[in-house]
């Protein structure tokens, strides 16, 4: 069974664990499967908008299929959500990479 048949099954047990689908969409960039992990980063944030880390790592699956404005969306939203969540490092990565892109 492969990474991504397991954290499938994890998450048909636990649908809103963000964790597990966290994994889902790092396996997905992994496997250059970049639309489904787009699309898992977009179920995090709709159910845990504080899960920081999919912020930056969607906006960087985003720049990675040339959609530079919503990627640049994402890491504005991220800056929102880790500046009141308190999450410097984060919100630093984030403003980084919006930096970078202009």
């Amino acid at each position: 069974m492969s990474r991504i048949q397991a954290l499938t099954g994890m998450l048909e047990q636990d649908p809103a664990n963000s964790r597990f689908r966290y994994m889902l969409a790092m396996e997905y960039t992994n496997a250059g499967d970049l639309e489904a992990a787009v699309t898992q980063f977009h179920e995090i944030l709709t159910h845990d908008p504080a899960y920081s880390a999919a912020y930056f790592h969607g906006g960087q699956t985003l720049e990675k299929l040339g959609r530079l404005d919503d990627a640049r969306a994402l890491y504005q939203r991220g800056i929102e959500a880790t500046t009141q969540n308190g999450d410097m490092h984060t919100r630093s990565e984030l403003q980084g990479a919006l930096d970078m892109l202009g």
